[in-house]
């Protein structure tokens, strides 16, 4: 059995990934960690867990797990790996973090940490699965950046990104995270739309690190314009860029690429977002208009894009079935 700790699981990102590892026939939980909730049942934050687990909050650190899930917010995660450095500290376990502060790779030269995050691999199975396999430390990705790397994937992969691109994207509201806020306050966001980080999202720098290891060359603008969206989870991108080939020659590129990858599937239907909610999946669809090829791709931003990936890069680090503890359904309804 592969012994898990979590810290930071009192958040939508941990509290999914429990919900995950408590039915991974391959993984048994040491400890959840929260300082806000230690000691009481995971339940009373993670509701939909009642039932299910009887596992309470810990505010205690056991070294003895195989893997350590870092589920803090953005820049806490080196901050918690520096105030907590004798935890660390010649420590044997491996690390999965969700926060963004190790997926680019200059940025990891710059820290004195008490890990090595020079380490830090990309965690991103549909780019490079055999350097997660060997990896140490897993930098998880960004639930924009992998919902539109994937849509572009193919195309660098033919050094074929030659012109701008052109990105919109909607996320539901719990990619904004637990934490209240002005824009995540349901009087809010109920029956509203808005527009932010309108071309300087954080995310466009790990998609450009990653789309350059497919198509060094690559110098193209990403224009990437993102919606808040009136729903709960799931991502919805549609990208569009100029192609020269036809429809079918684009198809084929793209079902080439994905095959062998398990959670990306490539339709030729247009597709809904509630066919990825509550699954690991990124569902790709295309269509050719003059010189322009549209690509739509869908996810869910606390699966695929955050807890879901993370443990698809467990089971890659330990030798496992890919899809092990994922084969998820989307609801029908």
């Amino acid at each position: 059995m592969i012994k898990v700790g979590i810290v930071g699981s009192a958040g939508y990102t941990g509290g999914e990934l429990i919900r995950l590892l408590v039915f991974h026939p391959e993984v048994k939980i040491i400890f959840a960690h929260s300082n806000s909730n230690a000691g009481n049942p995971v339940s009373q934050v993670h509701t939909d867990l009642f039932g299910v687990t009887d596992l309470k909050f810990s505010e205690t650190l056991s070294k003895d797990i195989d893997v350590l899930f870092l589920c803090v917010g953005h820049g806490d995660a080196i901050k918690f790996i520096d105030n907590n450095a004798d935890y660390f500290k010649d420590s044997s376990f491996r690390i999965i973090d969700l926060s963004q502060d190790f997926r680019l790779v200059e940025k990891n030269k710059t820290y004195n940490s008490a890990v090595n995050t020079q380490d830090f691999v990309y965690g991103l199975a549909e780019l490079q699965r055999e350097k997660i396999k060997k990896a140490k430390y897993i930098a998880n990705p960004g639930c924009f950046a992998t919902c539109i790397q994937l849509g572009l994937y193919p195309l660098a992969s033919k050094g074929l990104i030659k012109d701008e691109v052109h990105i919109s994207g909607i996320t539901g509201s719990t990619g904004a995270g637990q934490g209240l806020s002005a824009t995540s306050h349901f009087s809010w966001r109920n029956n509203n739309f808005s527009i932010y980080k309108a071309f300087t999202h954080q995310h466009l720098k790990e998609i450009t690190q990653s789309l350059k290891q497919l198509q060094p060359a690559l110098d193209k603008a990403l224009n990437f314009i993102p919606f808040r969206g009136d729903f709960t989870r799931g991502i919805y991108a549609t990208l569009y860029t100029t192609f020269d080939g036809t429809l079918e020659e684009a198809y084929k590129i793209y079902e080439e690429y994905y095959a062998g990858h398990p959670f990306t599937h490539i339709s030729k239907v247009n597709p809904d977002l509630k066919q990825v909610v509550n699954t690991n999946n990124t569902i790709i669809y295309l269509e050719k208009h003059d010189n322009k090829l549209l690509i739509v791709s869908m996810n869910d931003n606390l699966l695929k894009g955050a807890s879901g990936q993370a443990v698809q890069n467990m089971n890659l680090m330990f030798g496992l079935e890919e899809t092990t503890g994922l084969k998820l359904k989307a609801a029908a309804f």
